[in-house]
């Protein structure tokens, strides 16, 4: 057995994309476990830029079986579009599993999305408007409609019906919007059902089968730590569990069968939306940070806010999701800089913390305490061994591996696949 799981320890953004899809290349199966299409992951190989919402980063290995599990909230028009280019450019997508308890986003999700953080005002999330958080609050609600459902037309049907009578009447009522038509609705969805049916079954079963024979899968976290609905910088936070105990929920296999978690780290830190970023530099540093780094979302293209390296996020992050590794990503970003800085801890009224503020209001008014590092001024990006980094580049790593407690695993210097320096051998 060799389960690994990769999660983002900041508020995504870090790369996951291309550390699941280098690791693919040992992998078996390659799994979603939840989160929507409002993640993006783009993966660069031989030049070309692969940018995926819904599919699982091992699509572009032939053979890879990749797996959408039950804890993603699933558009079947995305995914669709997404299988449709992958198929154009040459890649297989026959090996691609949908989970029938998979919950189906539909158009009055989108809708909502929308209209509703618009209604907040300033106090808005930033939602990317894809219909995520909706669809998870009628998963809750007990009203959502799965991909089992959509695959039997009398109860899609029936389902639809009986939601459209409510999601309709909140349209006008709340928000002054007009109706959507049942029966439009219904034929568009009849006609993804068909295209989708080859690739549904139970991937729990599956996944179980998989971890019994003693194949090694890969489980893919959207977002991150920061953003997980517990965890994060609530209510600026997705809906889902990026962090590692979201697979037992969000794929059906056990905790006691994971057997390493690797946790990426983006080697500055970003985040879209709003809510408090306590290392965001608004000046000259976070422009240059956001231009050398193309800072722009995957799905929204909104520019990313951008800041120095919060340790104490990370090390938050290797606790909740017992991180084994560290992969750490986009360290060439930081190659033209003189100076580079690491917040290692965090200051409140003169006091020094040790945890992570539940508080918004707290964490909005921390001072950061930050260690600063020589940069090291020279092109890092066709470095193919640790030894071979610039000593105050190992500096700056080996200083993030004592402050998080983590060990490093992976480096990347580039978006490529063979930018990839590992360091630890053991992770499958």
């Amino acid at each position: 057995m060799s389960t690994v799981v990769i999660t983002g320890t900041q508020w995504g953004d870090e790369g996951k994309g291309k550390i699941v899809d280098y690791l693919a290349q040992q992998a078996d199966t390659v799994v979603r476990f939840q989160g929507g299409s409002n993640a993006g992951h783009t993966v660069a190989v031989n030049g070309e830029e692969y940018k995926l919402r819904l599919l699982p980063s091992g699509i572009l290995y032939q053979g890879t079986r990749c797996v959408v599990g039950n804890g993603v909230v699933v558009d079947p028009q995305v995914m669709l579009e997404e299988m449709d280019a992958m198929e154009a450019r040459g890649i297989d997508v026959s090996g691609i599993r949908l989970s029938n308890r998979a919950h189906v986003v539909l158009p009055y999700h989108r809708i909502m999305d929308g209209l509703g953080d618009e209604a907040r005002g300033k106090n808005k999330i930033g939602t990317t408007k894809r219909g995520i958080g909706p669809c998870y609050m009628d998963k809750a609600n007990r009203i959502g409609i799965r991909v089992c459902d959509l695959m039997d037309k009398e109860e899609f049907a029936k389902r639809l019906k009986e939601n459209l009578a409510i999601k309709n009447t909140e349209l006008e009522k709340l928000y002054q919007h007009e109706p959507l038509d049942y029966d439009a609705v219904l034929k568009e969805y009849e006609g993804y059902a068909e295209r989708l049916r080859p690739y549904v079954c139970d991937t729990i079963a599956l996944l179980n089968d998989e971890v019994k024979a003693g194949r090694k899968i890969l489980f893919e976290g959207a977002q991150a730590t920061m953003l997980d609905i517990d965890y994060g910088t609530y209510p600026y936070v997705t809906a889902s569990h990026p962090i590692s105990g979201g697979v037992g929920v969000g794929a059906g296999v056990a905790p006691n069968k994971i057997d390493k978690v690797v946790g990426v780290v983006k080697a500055y830190c970003t985040r879209v939306g709003e809510g408090p970023f306590p290392t965001e530099q608004l000046n000259a540093i976070g422009d240059k940070l956001r231009d050398a780094g193309h800072e722009f979302g995957t799905v929204t293209g909104r520019p990313r806010r951008t800041g120095w390296l919060d340790a104490c996020v990370v090390r938050y992050a290797g606790l909740l999701s017992g991180i084994d590794y560290m992969a750490i990503t986009r360290l060439d970003i930081l190659d033209g800089f003189d100076e580079i800085q690491m917040c290692v801890g965090y200051k409140y009224k003169g006091e020094l913390l040790n945890e992570i503020p539940a508080s918004l209001k707290v964490l909005a008014e921390v001072e950061p305490v930050y260690e600063k590092f020589e940069g090291w001024k020279t092109d890092i990006s066709g470095i193919r061994s640790y030894d071979q980094l610039p000593a105050n580049a190992r500096k700056y790593l080996e200083r993030m591996a004592e402050v998080t407690g983590i060990g490093l695993g992976i480096v990347s210097v580039g978006p490529n696949r063979d930018q990839t320096i590992v360091i630890a051998k053991d992770i499958f």
